[in-house]
């Protein structure tokens, strides 16, 4: 299954990709921006996941769940925000948008595969 990060941060893409590949997915895609997000989601349709920071330069993690959503190609793939933003209102604002699942970071493993798992069943 393969998955898209999407983080400005390459510390915080690598540590994602070494948790996921340690809970068996070795199938990722990374992007830097929301921008570089929507190119990486042209380029590579079989994405399932998609793990979207909030707060990135270019395009924001929320403008690029907006986009994803909005385009009919992109709308079904499940997007989880790992973030920062622990804000009761910004997580309402993600969902709103339509994110499937939300992740505070920082985060530990079990965490994630727990989100994944209720994301993918």
């Amino acid at each position: 299954m393969k998955i898209l990060l999407v983080d400005d941060s390459s510390t915080m893409r690598r540590i994602q990709a070494n948790t996921l590949n340690s809970l068996g997915y070795d199938d990722l895609v990374q992007a830097e921006d929301g921008a570089d997000a929507l190119k990486q989601l042209k380029a590579n349709p079989d994405v399932k996941l998609v793990l979207l920071d909030w707060n990135m330069p270019n395009m924001n993690g929320l403008d690029c769940l907006k986009s994803i959503k909005a385009n009919p190609d992109t709308k079904d793939i499940p997007v989880m925000m790992v973030t920062s933003e622990a804000e009761k209102t910004r997580i309402i604002e993600a969902v709103q948008a339509g994110a499937t699942n939300y992740l505070v970071k920082p985060f530990d493993a079990e965490a994630l595969k727990a989100k994944i798992q209720a994301i993918l069943g």
